[in-house]
């Protein structure tokens, strides 16, 4: 078994001069591949007009790096890129590249050659491709299309933004169940038009409804006399045609799903989804929510700078207002703080405090609710969770900082003071911290969106409320 391997493996001596040349080239492409000095080499190539130079140094590279080559360009030199290497830009190249440099390249490009190269995609990647073009466009290039890919087009289109209906492949291999293996075989070898790329054939009954699946591995294991409906396997998750993509990631994650039938309102199979497209929406998703919770936007880099100011400012201005609020309570205090300087001083730490608990618990609940591990039915067992563990990092936080303002202070009623203010905050935190992301989820908004600045507004305000209140209460200051 050894020697088969050894055998198996490429050994560049018993290769032709060319081959041997080739395999050279594809190693050290892939060494190289994106390096700085690489990059700057096509940069200066493109600038230098050499277009040869550039297409040889590329030319070796996978379309997906050929893709992340166009992100690390300067915005001037991407078009001389794809006009130097315009036969290496297919359909492959087109649905790895980030979304705005794809927008701005197909911009560019004539309606007759981006229907070209949707043409050569599958329909996922080319629904991906066509839904981020203006209206005109899009109609320019569906155009160009050939009647049966322009009709699946836009029958995707029809369905919501980020719904199994977008994501889904009409790329697949579905069969009846009165066929046997043998004849199942047969049909898969002697018809050339069929998809290249399948994990599983889908069995359907007369009305073109899945009742079953078969893995390849059973088909090529099993004698051709048995008959489908004998080795196929009836149970199976099927994804609605609208279920929102992140449900659908859900699911795969869930029963560890290589692919899926997708079925329309009347149970219909009209497409399936694959896990390499799942894995990018679990991707985008993940990066999106972070992003969300920090307010800023989409956080693209190749995003263009008005839509990344509209995105950030508008939350820095709503938390600037809630700013004021804390600012309010402070000057109402004014008096009790001239008295006593060190409330001034401490002050702000009781509101940080309790703002980065609020965040640590927001986070977990905001993860929680898009991983449906928080719902309707288990809220109050999740509030009561996180309160507890509140009490119990309020009693840690609150005796540390209290210990410590009585000594540095000299003041054992402000240690207290301060220790029961943090507890006091800490506890709302943990309250806000559910609370404010599932009351958005509530209302239908994406909890991840503001729930930040909501909840850094009630521990602030609270922080600074029951600490400069408390000290006032006690007859710390007079």
């Amino acid at each position: 078994m050894e020697r088969e391997l050894e055998a198996a493996e490429p050994n560049a001596e018993a290769l032709p001069a060319s081959d041997a040349a080739r395999l050279a080239q594809s190693l050290d492409a892939a060494e190289n591949t994106l390096k700085p000095e690489f990059v700057r080499r096509v940069a200066e190539a493109l600038e230098g007009g050499d277009r040869d130079a550039a297409y040889a140094l590329v030319e070796p590279l996978h379309p997906a790096d050929i893709a992340d080559l166009f992100e690390l360009l300067d915005e001037d030199d991407r078009p001389l890129l794809a006009t130097a290497i315009s036969d290496l830009m297919g359909g492959e190249v087109l649905a790895e590249l980030n979304e705005h440099v794809r927008e701005l390249l197909v911009e560019a490009l004539p309606a007759e050659t981006v229907a070209d190269f949707a043409e050569q995609m599958d329909t996922d990647d080319a629904v991906a491709l066509i839904e981020d073009l203006d209206r005109e466009d899009q109609a320019a290039v569906l155009a160009e299309m050939e009647p049966e890919d322009r009709a699946a087009i836009e029958s995707a289109l029809s369905y919501p933004e980020e719904s199994a209906g977008r994501l889904m492949s009409r790329e697949l291999i579905a069969v009846p169940e009165h066929l046997t293996v043998g004849n199942l075989i047969d049909y898969l070898r002697e018809n050339g038009d069929l998809t290249t790329e399948f994990w599983e054939v889908f069995i359907v009954d007369a009305r073109h409804r899945p009742v079953g699946t078969c893995q390849l591995s059973w088909i090529l294991r099993t004698p051709r006399g048995v008959a489908l409906a004998d080795v196929m396997k009836r149970d199976q998750t099927l994804i609605p045609v609208t279920m929102d993509q992140e449900e659908v990631a859900l699911r795969f994650q869930k029963y560890a799903l290589i692919s899926a039938a997708v079925v329309d309102e009347s149970g219909r199979l009209v497409g399936q989804i694959t896990v390499d497209d799942v894995v990018h929406v679990i991707q985008e998703e993940a990066g999106e929510d972070v992003l969300l919770l920090s307010g800023a936007g989409e956080g693209d880099i190749n995003e263009p700078i008005r839509e990344s100011y509209v995105a950030r400012v508008r939350w820095l201005i709503a938390n600037l207002v809630t700013a004021l609020l804390g600012a309010t309570i402070i000057s109402s205090f004014g008096g009790a703080i001239e008295k006593l300087v060190a409330l001034a001083a401490l002050s702000p730490m009781v509101a940080s405090i309790g703002g980065n608990a609020g965040t640590q618990t927001m986070a977990v609940a905001v993860r929680a609710l898009a991983t449906n591990q928080l719902t309707r039915s288990n809220t109050r067992r999740i509030v009561w969770r996180e309160l507890r563990v509140a009490m119990l990092n309020g009693a840690t936080v609150a005796t540390l900082i209290g210990v410590a303002t009585a000594w540095v202070f000299s003041s054992p009623l402000l240690g207290g003071v301060i220790a029961a203010a943090v507890v006091i905050n800490i506890l709302t935190a943990g309250l806000a911290g559910v609370i404010v992301p599932v009351l958005f989820e509530r209302v239908g908004q994406d909890p991840a969106v503001a729930s930040s600045v909501f909840v850094t507004m009630i521990t602030d305000s609270m922080g600074f409320f029951a600490f400069l209140g408390l000290a006032v209460a006690s007859g710390l200051v007079g």
